[in-house]
C-alpha cells in the first residue's frame, strides 16, 4: 500500500501523522461517546479512573491499578520512548559531535529562554497580565515561548539535520515542563538541582559511552534513530485534545501564541546560531515548536502560587483553564507548521550549498 512512502512525502510526516492519529483517538476518548463506551464495555474493558471507557486504556486492570500494554505504549509511554531514542542517538555520536551537540543545545535553549522571558514581561507591561489581548496571559506566553517540543525537534532534526542537531535535544529537554516558567514568574525562587540536569543528560551520555566503546553496539542501535519516532509521536498526541479548535475564544489566542512562538523564537534561534558560527541552522525552526507537556504548566503554576502564598494565586487559578486550552492549540499548530518551516529553510540552505545532514567540523 506504500503507506510509509505516502507519510514521508509530508514534511515531518513520521512525527506528524502518528501525533495527529494519537490526538484524534484521544479526542474521541475524551468525548465519552455512548456508542464507543458501550462497545468497550461489551468487550470487557475496565473503566478509567473517571469512570469512562477509553480506547487507549483497554486491557487495564482497574481494581489493581495495573496499566495494559496498550496504555503503557500508546498513552503514557512518550517519555520512556524519547529517553530510549536519546540513548540510541547518543550511541551514534563521537565525542567531538557530542561536544558540538551540547554547545548547539545550549545556544538554542538560552535563546529560547531569553526570548520567552522578554516577551512575557513586555506583554505584562503593555496589557493585562491575566486577561490581555485575545484572552492571552503572561503565564500562557512565557510557558509557550520558553519550552520546546522535544519529540518534534527529534523527528525534524533527524530527517533534515545532522547528529549534533539531534543531540542538542539533550540540552533542549531541560526546558520542558514548568520549571523555566516558574523561574521567570518568580513564584518559587528555586534553582534547578544538579540531579535534574543529570537525569536528562544520562541517557545520551550512556549511549555515547557504549557506542564509542563498541562499533557493533553502535551499529545495533542505529535503527533506533528512526524506528522510535512514530511511537513516541503517537504517545505525545494521545495527550492532546482536538476539541479546543472548536472554541473560537481559545482558538484566536492559541493561534496567535503558536505563530508568535514559531516566527519569533525561530528567527531568534536562527540568528543566535549564525552568531556562533553554525552554517546549518535548521535546528532553529525544528526547535520552535511548543512542548506537549506544557499544557500541564498552568495548573502547576496555579498550585505553586497557592503554595507560595502569592497574592495572585486566585488569578492564576482562574486563568489556568483558558491558558491550558491556548497552549494546547499552540502545541498542535506548531507541530503542523514547524515541519513546513524546516523544509523551506532546508531548501534555502541547499540553494546556497549548505547540506544540513552533513556534520560540520567547525565551530
Amino acid at each position: 500500500m506504500k503507506l510509509k512512502a505516502a507519510i514521508e512525502r509530508i514534511p515531518g510526516g513520521m512525527m506528524l501523522v502518528p501525533l495527529l492519529l494519537g490526538a484524534t483517538l484521544n479526542t474521541l476518548d475524551q468525548a465519552h461517546l455512548p456508542p464507543i463506551e458501550s462497545a468497550l464495555r461489551a468487550l470487557g474493558a475496565a473503566p478509567a479512573k473517571n469512570g469512562h471507557y477509553e480506547f487507549l486504556r483497554m486491557g487495564a486492570v482497574a481494581a489493581e491499578g495495573v496499566p495494559s500494554f496498550t496504555e503503557s505504549l500508546f498513552k503514557t509511554g512518550a517519555l520512556t520512548l524519547i529517553a530510549l531514542f536519546l540513548f540510541c542517538i547518543g550511541s551514534q555520536m563521537t565525542v567531538r559531535i557530542g561536544a558540538r551537540a551540547l554547545g548547539k543545545g545550549a545556544v538554542l535553549t538560552a535563546t529560547r529562554f531569553a526570548v520567552g522571558t522578554l516577551a512575557g514581561f513586555a506583554f505584562g507591561r503593555l496589557a493585562d497580565p491575566f486577561h490581555g489581548f485575545l484572552g492571552l496571559s503572561t503565564l500562557a506566553i512565557i510557558a509557550g515561548l520558553c519550552t520546546t517540543n522535544g519529540g518534534l525537534f527529534a523527528a525534524l532534526s533527524g530527517q533534515y539535520g545532522n547528529r549534533s542537531d539531534v543531540g542538542a535535544l539533550s540540552v533542549l529537554s531541560l526546558n520542558n515542563g514548568p520549571f523555566f516558567t516558574m523561574i521567570v514568574l518568580g513564584l518559587l525562587g528555586e534553582r534547578f538541582p544538579a540531579v535534574v540536569f543529570l537525569g536528562v543528560l544520562l541517557p545520551i551520555a550512556l549511549g555515547m559511552l557504549v557506542g564509542n566503546l563498541d562499533a557493533d553496539i553502535q551499529e545495533f542501535l542505529r535503527p533506533g534513530e528512526k524506528l522510535l519516532v512514530p511511537f513516541f509521536a503517537f504517545a505525545l498526541g494521545a495527550g492532546m485534545n482536538l476539541a479546543v479548535f472548536f472554541q473560537w475564544q481559545f482558538l484566536l489566542g492559541g493561534v496567535t501564541l503558536g505563530l508568535t512562538t514559531l516566527l519569533v523564537t525561530g528567527a531568534a534561534m536562527w540568528l543566535a546560531l549564525t552568531v556562533f558560527g553554525f552554517r546549518s541552522r535548521l535546528a532553529a525552526f525544528a526547535a520552535a515548536g511548543v512542548a506537549g507537556n506544557t499544557t500541564a504548566t498552568p495548573a502547576a503554576i496555579a498550585a505553586a502560587a497557592a503554595a507560595a502564598g502569592s497574592p495572585n494565586a486566585a488569578a492564576y487559578r482562574e486563568i489556568a483553564g483558558i491558558a491550558t486550552a491556548q497552549i494546547s492549540i499552540a502545541v498542535i499548530l506548531t507541530a503542523l507548521l514547524c515541519p513546513v518551516a524546516v523544509m523551506l529553510a532546508d531548501r534555502w540552505q541547499r540553494a546556497r550549498g549548505i547540506d544540513g545532514t552533513v556534520e560540520e567540523t567547525r565551530p
